[in-house]
Formats: C-alpha cells, structure tokens, sequence
C-alpha cells in the first residue's frame, strides 16, 4: 500500500481481496459466459460490509472513506472486474442518497440498497447525451403537486434488473445545467419500458439495457434534493467515481501482472522458462511499473478527498492513466500466454475485454484529458 494507512484500512483491504479470492473469482469465468446478474453473491457481498464503503454506519454503510472505497475496489476487480462495477454502482447512489435524500427516501431506497434488497440504475446516458449532458432530452414537467416524466436512456448499468433508478431529466428546459433534476423513480411502474439488455465485450455479468419514461406520474417525494440541482449533484459524486474506476481498472491491471509471472515461470520454449527471454521480462516490468504509478495515483487522489480538498484533476488523471495502464498490459499478458491467452476460459483473455470499458465509463479517456488540460491552462 504506497501510502501510509490505518491498520482499519489494510484489515478491511485483507477482508476484500478474501472475499474476492474465496467467493467471487471461483465464479467468474461462468458468470462472464452465462452473463448472470448473482444475486447471491451481492446479498453476501452486503452481509460482509462491502456495500455502501463510505456511507455513513447510522444510515447502514461502513462509515469509511475514499481510500478504503479504493482499496475495496481494486481487491473485488481481482476476482471479477463486473462484481466491483456493482459495488461501485451502489456507492455511487448511495451517496447521493445519503447527501441529498430525505430521511424517507433514505429508509425506502438507501437501507435496502445496502442491505442488497433492492437493485438501484444510475440513468444518465441518451442518444444526444453522453459525454455532453447538454444534449439531454428528457423532460420532468409539473403535474398538481407531481411530475410527469418523459423520455429515454441506454446503455444504462443494471436497467435490465433494476427496481429503481435515479434519472436525471429537465424541469427547466430553458436553463441549462441549472434546469436538470434528479428522480427517484421506481422501474414497475405505469409508462415504464425496458429495452432490450444489451451483449456486450467484456464485463458481461454487469448488465446494461435501455430505459424508457411515457407519461410516468410521479409523487412530489420523487425529488432528490433541489429542483435545478441534478446536474451540479451528479458532477458532485463524479470524482469518488472516476476514483473508483481508476481503482478497478488496476485490479484488472493487477490480476494481468499476478497470471503473466505465474505463466512466465511454467512455460518453456527452446529448454528455459519463458520468464528468461528479455522480451518477457521487459512486458513484466512494464505491468508492475504501470500498476505501481496507478496505485499511486489512485491513493492520492482518494486521500485529497478525504482530506476535503479538491480532487477533479488528480481523480481524472487516475482513471485515464489506470485505464489505459490496464488496456495495453492486459494485452501484453495476452501475448505473454500466447495462443492459450487466446482462447476463451483463460482468465487474462477475459481481463483483456474487460479492460476496454474502463477507457470509455464514468466519462471517456478524451474527457478526462480534456479535464486536465482546462485546468493546467486556466
């Protein structure tokens, strides 16, 4: 751990790389070809406290901090990169929740989602609105003392399971990001459509569908925090997010280097251990320097956050470069396994398609850089 942290923080590291290693990384290769969304495992993982890291303990969180999400992140992506996804998911909503819900709200979607009894989407993404949320098109208007919601997402995590989703919409559509709120919207009621779920490259057991609002009626209770607030709240989690994600990515990173050593000291070729050719040697060093610098990255991004300081730069500059990190030397373990990483059913095959999203989610590559730059050249 590069940084210095508590003898809490590395016991509750240990508690996550035991569970990922005895409960998740058993399953992964069924669940990455059967794209089953485990239940089970998510009710265990909730049980062993791994939902909810930094949400407060009295609203049924651990009541830890950035760090620890980090370090919880990276240990569960070990054992399967889909299983962090939803834990970072859950720690996305649940602090929103926990910031900006009423106490009712906390008691109807908070506690139950922490305790795995109800499925959460986080419904941002349109056709016209990805990276640019100014393209957003749907639309709350006021109905009496409720709204009504009109309009549709895709590509949304956990829309094809979910019970409820925070959807982001226009109540304002004159004003910009200062005319966007957020609904809590429950996913069985009249006027709502999921769309088909969506096959994807890699991180297969984390599902993704499209999400469609005709005429839903909903309650004035709906409301997460202040009409006009929605765009500056979401932002608002955007850091712990992006840390989170940089923190998956170098668990996948992780993974690669770990199954590149143990290959490289089994196979021969020409009468030696491969892990004797230069060539080899130097893809593994490259691994291990990447995954060391992202490491880094990561734990000072989350360690600024937890100190109340601004974390945008550092947190973009994290998941850009442990993305990329783990993009390029997944491939290299690939190569390292040669034809065997190949084919399916060997893990670093699998990391491999795993790691191309980690580039694309929670905000592009291209806008993490473009971050970094408005900063420098203010």
């Amino acid at each position: 751990m590069p940084f210095a942290a508590s003898d809490w923080h590395t016991a509750l590291r240990d508690a996550a790389r035991r569970f990922a290693e005895h409960e998740i990384a058993p399953l992964a290769a069924e669940l990455d070809e059967t794209e089953r969304y485990p239940a089970d495992l998510y009710r265990r993982l909730a049980e062993a406290g791994l939902f909810g890291i930094s949400v407060p303990e009295v609203l049924g969180g651990a009541g830890a901090d950035a760090l620890a999400y980090a370090l919880v992140m990276e240990e569960l992506s070990r054992g399967y990169a889909s299983v962090a996804d939803q834990v970072g998911l859950v720690e996305l909503l649940g602090t929103l929740l926990t910031q900006h819900g009423t106490q009712d709200q906390q008691e109807h979607y908070l506690r139950p989602l922490l305790r795995a009894e109800r499925r959460c989407a986080y419904a941002l993404t349109e056709a016209e609105a990805g990276s640019d949320l100014a393209g957003l098109r749907s639309q709350a208007r006021r109905r009496g003392e409720g709204w009504v919601l009109n309009g549709a997402k895709l590509w949304i995590h956990n829309a094809p399971v979910a019970d409820f989703a925070a959807v982001l919409a226009r109540t304002d559509p004159a004003a910009g990001h200062r005319g966007m709120s957020i609904f809590l919207v429950d996913l069985e009621a009249p006027g709502v459509t999921r769309d088909r779920k969506e096959h994807k490259m890699g991180q297969r057991a984390s599902p993704v569908g499209g999400l469609r609002f005709e005429d839903v009626a909903l309650p004035a209770e709906a409301l997460l925090g202040q009409e006009g607030r929605g765009f500056h709240m979401m932002m608002s989690v955007l850091d712990k997010g992006r840390i989170g994600i940089a923190a998956l990515a170098l668990g996948i990173l992780q993974a690669a280097l770990e199954d590149s050593i143990d290959y490289a000291k089994q196979r021969k070729q020409f009468g030696q251990a491969i892990a004797e050719f230069q060539a080899v040697q130097w893809m593994i060093a490259d691994m291990a320097r990447d995954a060391h610098a992202a490491r880094l990255m990561v734990h000072h991004a989350a360690q600024r956050l937890d100190a109340g300081e601004r974390a945008t730069v550092e947190a973009s500059m994290a998941k850009s470069f442990a993305s990329d990190a783990a993009v390029a030397r997944t491939a290299d373990a690939v190569q390292i396994h040669g034809g065997s990483g190949y084919i399916r059913g060997v893990r670093v095959e699998r990391l491999y398609r795993d790691a191309k999203i980690t580039q694309i989610y929670e905000g592009t590559n291209q806008i993490q850089r473009m971050i970094v730059a408005r900063s420098l050249l203010a």
